[in-house]
């Protein structure tokens, strides 16, 4: 696992996505709301996309691509896309290698067992690919307006 430190170089990643393959170095000169999420389909997943959905403009004109990160299928994030009509992509990362370089893979309690699964978690890098600000245990209500406040001051 690569070590994520605010101010640091983000962790560089190259990625399937429902945009075709996507890399990190791509985005430079942009900022980037990298979000990862449990679960295409899944109450909270839903709701958090949609808003992150509904700020993209938003988030263009603060100069930010948006793009968030699951452990789906490739025909899962790009059902999951369709249905939200997403304007950004989502990376499928089946074997966990992004989650697993910034570090969200997390050990969870689910109908009382123990399960690895992805830890809700939102990075915020520059435009020059520094790690800005990471949140991590994301609560969904309020947390996409959080990060467009964040990103303001990128610009």
């Amino acid at each position: 696992m690569t070590t994520v430190l605010i101010g640091k170089a983000a962790p560089a990643f190259t990625a399937l996505s429902t945009f075709g393959e996507i890399t990190l170095k791509q985005c430079v000169g942009r900022g980037v709301v990298l979000y990862f999420y449990p679960k295409d389909n899944t109450p909270g997943c839903t709701t958090e996309t949609e808003n992150f959905r509904d700020l993209h403009d938003q988030f263009l004109a603060q100069t930010c691509v948006v793009i968030g990160v699951s452990r789906d299928s490739l025909k899962s994030h790009e059902n999951f896309s369709k249905k939200l009509e997403l304007p950004f992509p989502l990376i499928a990362d089946t074997d966990e290698v992004v989650c697993n370089t910034y570090g969200v893979i997390k050990l969870k309690q689910m109908y009382g067992k123990q399960v690895r699964g992805i830890e809700r978690s939102t990075f915020l890098i520059d435009a020059r690919g520094k790690l800005v600000q990471a949140w991590r245990g994301v609560k969904v209500p309020g947390h996409a307006q959080e990060v467009l406040q964040a990103a303001s001051s990128l610009t």
